[in-house]
């Protein structure tokens, strides 16, 4: 079975990556918090492949297997507040607390390096 690690960076990534994990948890369905709630019809093939994107934490959440970076917090917590954003761990979300402002140079030369 191959497993998928998901890595979004900087705000577009994460901005993509939230609507790719709204439709990956509908998709096997997983709902908000993280619980596996199925429904649709062959739910069996949901369950069979859930590990390829999640691990499946002690208390029966699925957590994303993904990693959310950015060079300044706001980007984070507007995933954090976004409808499934409470699906990952904290450990997952690594940010700095200075941004680049929407400038590749500065993010690439002297934040980011």
């Amino acid at each position: 079975m191959r497993e998928i690690l998901h890595i979004q960076g900087g705000q577009c990534g994460n901005q993509i990556g939230a609507k790719f994990w709204e439709v990956i948890c509908d998709e096997h369905g997983i709902d908000p918090t993280g619980r596996y709630q199925g429904g649709a019809p062959g739910g069996g093939l949901q369950l069979e492949r859930i590990n390829v994107y999640y691990n499946e934490a002690s208390c029966g959440r699925f957590v994303p297997r993904a990693v959310l970076m950015d060079l300044e917090p706001g980007t984070m917590d507007s995933v954090r507040a976004g409808p499934y954003g409470q699906i990952f761990r904290p450990d997952n979300f690594v940010f700095g607390q200075s941004g680049a402002g929407n400038n590749w140079a500065k993010g690439h030369y002297t934040e980011g390096a």
